[in-house]
């Protein structure tokens, strides 16, 4: 069996290409060389007809009961540091646990604005949303979140949002007219949670490297505020107290580390059927310091593993949830004079709206790579497909590799 996945122009059908037997790093090669060949040909052509596959997909069937876990990477991890034979040690959970059991695709396009609050909204409306990426504002099309609960008649507990920056205080709930006010999901925002339990406490100067909210542009960054009322509330909400929560804190690495200790305790108090985690420590890249970047790459693979043994443990998770990770867009190569390497996301070429998605979960494919171009604003209408509601507004096209 050949190791390296078949390439296949964009315009004709795609398959998966079966690595059963293979090892970790021989998948890693896979992976990489396919992302290699598809970000030569996307810097030769400019027909959208190659960058994307067909127009017309088959709709997935809904099983009844299942849920879905989304976890996006704010900072695109590029391959250098991930999937190329040197960067394969920064993801050894990735290679060695995840992959043997997902579906993974090699080609996950960004054709909308480069900037992190306005990306991950355009993968939670499934729309390539056109908002300042630093302004206070709702998306302007309806979200996953609302498709689902309006659709499916599910309360407000069933669907979650956990962000760790500020700029993604109202990515639950869309100013569309038809959902918006009432359907979204509830937005937990930990950093500020933190910053409200702080207030009154001396040893602030701790939890700094927890309590920056804009790696980016701080000057663009909303102010980063609590109070009292929100950190009492959550503590209500959660079961959790503020002196447990500012204790724990104070064992976490980094602001990702307390989103998935928050995500945790939603899963574990409400079950929420749709959960969507945005981890950011990655996107200290932009500070310029490659070890500070590598750092959160290393992490973010570890916390993905830990939030998938979750699922399997938990029953009212195990054998019923599609777990699905991607990075919101990539990063800029060090070849090109236009880009900052690593640092940034600014020049807009291939590289840098390229990236990858896994699915994971009980009728999803092991060990299986799909080299055909898909498009980040796919993923909504293939939740509806899994969730059963109908994603109306967005021109996205369910992937038909994940039918069962």
């Amino acid at each position: 069996m050949g190791l390296v996945p078949q390439y296949y122009n964009g315009t004709q059908g795609m398959r998966p290409d079966n690595l059963t037997n293979a090892h970790p790093n021989d998948v890693a090669h896979a992976i990489s060389q396919s992302r290699r060949n598809f970000l030569r040909l996307a810097s030769r052509t400019t027909a959208a007809a190659t960058f994307f596959g067909p127009s017309a997909l088959r709709a997935l069937v809904a099983p009844k009961g299942q849920k879905a876990i989304v976890v996006t990477f704010g900072g695109g991890a590029r391959d250098d540091e991930t999937f190329m034979p040197d960067g394969q040690e920064n993801i050894p959970r990735l290679l060695n646990e995840l992959i043997p059991q997902a579906t993974f695709f090699s080609q996950v396009v960004n054709r909308g604005i480069l900037g992190h609050y306005v990306a991950t909204a355009s993968i939670v409306t499934g729309v390539y949303e056109t908002f300042n990426n630093f302004a206070a504002v709702s998306p302007d099309n309806p979200t996953v979140f609302e498709y689902f609960r309006k659709d499916q008649k599910r309360p407000a507990t069933d669907s979650w949002v956990v962000a760790p920056s500020n700029g993604f205080a109202r990515i639950g709930e869309s100013g569309h007219k038809a959902y918006g006010p009432g359907l979204g999901a509830g937005v937990i925002l930990p950093k500020r949670l933190l910053s409200a339990a702080l207030t009154s406490r001396s040893d602030g100067a701790r939890y700094e490297h927890l309590l920056r909210d804009n790696y980016e542009t701080p000057l663009h960054a909303p102010s980063l505020t609590g109070n009292q009322i929100e950190i009492n509330q959550m503590a209500e909400m959660l079961k959790l107290s503020v002196d447990d929560f500012s204790s724990h804190a104070r064992s976490l690495a980094s602001p990702d580390e307390m989103s998935v200790y928050v995500a945790r305790h939603l899963m574990k108090q409400f079950a929420p059927s749709l959960l969507w985690v945005t981890l950011h420590d990655i996107d200290i890249a932009h500070s310029g310091t490659f070890s500070l970047y590598i750092d959160g790459i290393k992490r973010s693979d570890r916390l993905c593993a830990e939030l998938w043994q979750a699922i399997q443990k938990d029953p009212e998770y195990a054998n019923k949830t599609t777990m699905f990770i991607l990075p919101d867009f990539g990063r800029d190569s060090d070849i090109d004079s236009g880009g900052n390497g690593f640092q940034h996301h600014r020049t807009g070429d291939a590289m840098s709206r390229t990236t990858w998605m896994m699915a994971l979960g009980p009728n999803v494919k092991h060990n299986a790579v799909v080299d055909r171009a898909v498009e980040s604003i796919d993923l909504v209408p293939t939740l509806g497909a899994l969730l059963g509601f109908n994603p109306r507004y967005s021109p996205g096209k369910p992937i038909p590799e994940l039918a069962a």
